[in-house]
C-alpha cells in the first residue's frame, strides 16, 4: 500500500514529513484531529525499517491520540511525531532543535511531548527552538517525568477494574503480572505493592527486574512475556510496546482483567472479541494510560501537580462508567470507550467527559 493511501485511510487532518540532511533528521508528523484544540502527543525515536513502517506508526498512534485526548476530558486533539534511528546512537542535540523548528512551523496545531526513545532532557533542548514542548524539566518550566501520574492513571483503571470484577476497589491479595518494569511499569509496581498485591514481572531489559527485585525480593519474575500470559493471574498488564494482545497470547491468558500502561496493546481490532469471548475484562489503553498526557498538558496552563493528580484520579471513574457501559450495550470496553471519545469529538467537547464521581475514586 503506498504512504498516500494510508494517510487517506486514517482520515488524518495534516501529516508532514521533516528532513534536515545536516543533522540527519527524518521525522514524521501527525496530525489527525483538532476538532477540540491543538494535536498533543509524544515523540517517538526509534530505528524504523522504512519510511512506510514509520508512517504507518505514526498514522495508529496520533489517531489513538485523538481518542485518548477526548476520554481524558483534555482540550486537545490526537497529534504524534515520529523520529527514524536509533536514540542510542542518532539522537543529538543538534537533530533535536532541527525537530523543535519544525514543531514551531506548524504554529501550535500540533504540541509535542516525550515518548519512546525520547525524555525529559530532550524535551528541554527540542524547547529551545519552540514554544509547543511540554514534558520539560521543573527548571524549564515542565511537569518532569511524565511516567509518574501515567502509572497513577492505570492504577486507577485497574482499581476500576477490580471494583467490576470482584465488587471491590482493591487489588490486595490479587496476583498481577507485569510485562516490562520500565518507566511506567516500576512506578505501576510501586502502587500495587503497597496495595497489597502479589506480582509476578517481566523484562526485556534484565537490569529493569533487577532493580526491582533489588528493592522488593518477594516479587516473582519469569523468562518472557508469553510465560508471563501463561501464569496463573488475576490481572495481566501490558506496560512496554504495543501489539502486546494478539490471537496467541489471548489464547494463552490465565488472567481475568487486562490493564496496563502500554500504548495500542491490541493487535487488530478483532482482538477486543477474543478478550471478551474469553471472559476476560480489557480495560481500554488509551483510557487507562491518560496520566501523562493529562500531565502534560497541564504544562500549557503554569504546571500545578494537584490539580493534574486530581484529573489523573477521574480515570477510576471513567474506566468504571466505561466497563459498565459495555455491558449495558452488549459491546466490547474498547467500542464503549471509542463511542464515548466520537461523541465528545463530534459535539466539539461540548458533553460531559466523566460520569459523577463514585465512592470508589480515592486520591
Amino acid at each position: 500500500m503506498a504512504p498516500t493511501d494510508l494517510v487517506d485511510l486514517a482520515g488524518h487532518e495534516q501529516v508532514v514529513f521533516c528532513s534536515d540532511p545536516t543533522t540527519g533528521l527524518r521525522a514524521v508528523i501527525a496530525l489527525h484531529s483538532t476538532a477540540l484544540g491543538p494535536g498533543l502527543g509524544g515523540t517517538r525515536f526509534h530505528p524504523y525499517g522504512s519510511m512506510d513502517e514509520a508512517l504507518a506508526d505514526v498514522l495508529r498512534l496520533s489517531r489513538a491520540m485523538s481518542y485518548k485526548n477526548a476520554l481524558a476530558g483534555l482540550d486537545h486533539g490526537g497529534g504524534k511525531a515520529v523520529v527514524l534511528g536509533d536514540p542510542h546512537r542518532d539522537k543529538t542535540p543538534e537533530l533535536l532543535r532541527a525537530y523543535g523548528r519544525f514543531v514551531e512551523s506548524l504554529g501550535g496545531r500540533y504540541v509535542t511531548a516525550c515518548d519512546v526513545g525520547t525524555y525529559v532532557a530532550d524535551m528541554d533542548v527540542v524547547s529551545e527552538e519552540t514554544r509547543w514542548a511540554t514534558g520539560r524539566s521543573p527548571e524549564r518550566g515542565g511537569a518532569g517525568d511524565s511516567s509518574v501520574l501515567t502509572a497513577l492513571g492505570v492504577f486507577q483503571g485497574m482499581r476500576a477494574a477490580a471494583q467490576h470484577v470482584w465488587g471491590e476497589p482493591t487489588l490486595a491479595g490479587r496476583r498481577v503480572g507485569l510485562a516490562g518494569v520500565g518507566k511506567v511499569g516500576s512506578r505501576l509496581a510501586e502502587h500495587l505493592l503497597d496495595d497489597g498485591a502479589e506480582l509476578v514481572v517481566t523484562d526485556v531489559d534484565d537490569t529493569a527486574v533487577a532493580r526491582l527485585l533489588e528493592r522488593h525480593p518477594a516479587v516473582t519474575a519469569v523468562r518472557d512475556a508469553d510465560e508471563l500470559a501463561r501464569t496463573e493471574l488475576d490481572v495481566f498488564s501490558p506496560n512496554a510496546l504495543g501489539g502486546a494482545l494478539d490471537d496467541e497470547t489471548v489464547g494463552a491468558l490465565r488472567a481475568r482483567v487486562v490493564c496496563g500502561g502500554a500504548n495500542n496493546q491490541l493487535a487488530t481490532d478483532d482482538t477486543a472479541d477474543r478478550l471478551a469471548e474469553r471472559g476476560v475484562v480489557y480495560a481500554p489503553d488509551f483510557l487507562v494510560n491518560a496520566g501523562g498526557v493529562i500531565q502534560v498538558s497541564d504544562e500549557l496552563h503554569g504546571f500545578d501537580m494537584e490539580r493534574a493528580r486530581a484529573r489523573t484520579q477521574a480515570i477510576f471513574d471513567s474506566t468504571l462508567e466505561v466497563l459498565r457501559t459495555a455491558d449495558a450495550e452488549g459491546v466490547t470496553p474498547a467500542v464503549a470507550a471509542d463511542r464515548l471519545a466520537e461523541r465528545r469529538i463530534a459535539a466539539g467537547g461540548r458533553t460531559p467527559w466523566l460520569p459523577a464521581p463514585t465512592r470508589g475514586s480515592v486520591s
